[in-house]
């Protein structure tokens, strides 16, 4: 007999790195994968345009998209329509409900072909039209929903949109692409002129209020003893943040065109990443996949208690009060001054990765669930 067929619908399939779920569900081989995404996509690190890598178990299917300026908007082309129509023993759809894409599949999905969608949204919040509307339609055609963390799922159940089964399942990372590596080490910081004699206190994401940039800055400028800064990403915060690094001149290091294949190797030319995030009225840190990404590279984690970041370190890291800012000063002088401490979170974060996080993990979670999904007759509440 042949596996069960599974379409995986995601605009964040056109980069590669991102299709690393599709891929370990089909490597189980109780699957037959097909992932969807747009052909070209303009993300926050620039255009992607979709290739297949010759490596992936699964297949890969490019589609037009429209409205692709903004996530919340854009739709999908006819292709997927036509796509959908083939015979699916279940699709999941890597879009949040509330968007219109979402909206769009569930209504092309055959009837009787079970829907999973997956949502990080931990903030229980009311949308106007039409994406309140887009939201009902979604989640009362959904036979499943995945929350990316405990916090999402507790906002999930609270809305209790539908009879679905909600599970949480966080997302993933390639513990064979992300690891310790002293040889991107050392090449990363020879490119910067630095040499191994001053730790390195780093930052990966988008320069904005909320990811506690500021905090970070504030701390870093109360640190007593030698220390230098990797700070990797983008956003309307650049100005700023390189106004405070010309103060210390190749102390710091402000890198804005770091690839997704490059992530690794900045990663582990830090001895400590911190992650400050700041929870605002409209907005708390949904999972911080850079703090996973850190565990696989054996990199310590330093990060605050906004939203889900608890619950993703766990006893991996160091967790600080988000509005501490002595703490965060205590904290990181603690890190850099301590190499058996470091030594130590190094290697909890590392097991941490492996047991909770590699995408083998993740994707059989995925398939349990699926399994149930396709052969339960009618969806339930879970």
């Amino acid at each position: 007999m042949r596996p069960p067929r599974l379409l995986s619908i995601s605009h964040s399939y056109c980069v590669g790195l991102n299709r690393r779920l599709p891929d370990a569900i089909a490597r189980t081989g109780e699957w037959e994968v097909t992932a969807v995404s747009p052909s070209n996509f303009r993300g926050d690190f620039g255009r992607h345009t979709l290739q297949a890598c010759p490596e992936e178990a699964c297949r890969v299917e490019g589609v037009q998209v429209y409205g692709a300026r903004r996530v919340h908007t854009m739709i999908y082309g006819a292709p997927l329509r036509k796509l959908l129509r083939q015979p699916w023993d279940l699709v999941h759809c890597w879009e949040e409900p509330y968007v219109a894409a979402a909206a769009q599949v569930a209504a092309w999905i055959p009837a009787g072909v079970p829907l999973v969608f997956a949502t990080f949204q931990n903030i229980d919040k009311r949308y106007p039209p039409p994406f309140a509307w887009f939201e009902r339609y979604a989640l009362g055609r959904a036979n499943g929903v995945i929350a990316f963390g405990a916090t999402a799922l507790e906002v999930l159940r609270r809305r209790r949109r539908g009879a679905f089964t909600a599970q949480m399942i966080p997302p993933g990372v390639d513990v064979d692409r992300f690891v310790p590596d002293a040889g991107a080490r050392q090449r990363v910081r020879r490119a910067l002129g630095w040499s191994d004699d001053v730790p390195v206190v780093g930052f990966l994401g988008r320069f904005v209020a909320e990811k506690g940039v500021a905090m970070l800055t504030d701390a870093l400028d109360r640190v007593d003893g030698p220390w230098r800064a990797l700070l990797v990403g983008a956003g309307p915060g650049e100005p700023a943040l390189r106004s405070w690094a010309a103060r210390y001149r190749d102390r710091v290091a402000i890198v804005t065109n770091v690839q997704h294949d490059d992530v690794p190797a900045h990663l582990n030319a830090m001895d400590v990443l911190c992650a400050p995030s700041r929870t605002t009225p409209r907005w708390r840190e949904q999972f911080g996949r850079m703090l996973i990404e850190a565990f696989a590279c054996g990199v310590p984690v330093i990060a605050s208690d906004s939203g889900e970041i608890p619950f993703v370190v766990a006893d991996a890291g160091i967790i600080v009060s988000e509005a501490d800012g002595d703490g965060w000063r205590r904290e990181i002088a603690r890190a850099i001054q301590d190499t058996g401490l470091r030594a130590q979170l190094s290697a909890r974060g590392r097991r941490r990765a492996l047991d909770v996080y590699d995408w083998k993990v993740i994707a059989r979670q995925h398939v349990e669930m699926f399994d149930s999904l396709s052969r339960r007759a009618a969806p339930a509440w879970s």
